[in-house]
C-alpha cells in the first residue's frame, strides 16, 4: 500500500476529482481507503441508546485505492522506494526523491 492512516491524500480521478483530505482508514485486503470529507454516503440507522430517534446517517464510504495520490508540498506525488546503506528500506517522494517520514 503507498498510502497511509493520516496522511494527505489528493483524489486524481472519480467524481470527486482534485478534492484533498486526510485518511481515517486504510482497507488493505480491499485496496480501499476512507477519506475524511469525499465521497458521503447516505445511511439508514436503527434506533440505538445514543441516536434514540434513527433516521439517516450521513458518513464517509471508500475510494479505490488507485484514485489516490499522496500531497507533498501542495503537490500529488507519487510513491517510491530506496534502499539505504544500511539495508533498510525507506518510502520517497518521486517527484522530489525526499524521504516520507512514518
Amino acid at each position: 500500500m503507498h498510502v497511509k492512516k493520516g496522511m494527505t491524500i489528493k483524489v486524481i480521478s472519480g467524481n470527486h476529482k482534485g478534492m484533498e483530505g486526510k485518511i481515517l482508514h486504510v482497507l488493505p485486503e480491499k485496496q480501499r481507503v476512507i477519506v475524511e470529507g469525499i465521497n458521503f454516503m447516505k445511511k439508514a440507522t436503527r434506533p440505538s441508546q445514543e441516536n434514540p430517534g434513527g433516521g439517516i446517517v450521513e458518513r464517509e464510504a471508500s475510494i479505490h485505492i488507485s484514485n489516490v495520490m499522496v500531497v507533498h508540498g501542495g503537490k500529488a506525488s507519487r510513491i517510491g522506494y530506496k534502499k539505504l546503506d544500511d539495508g533498510s528500506k525507506v518510502r520517497v517522494f518521486k517527484k522530489t526523491n525526499e524521504e516520507i517520514e512514518a
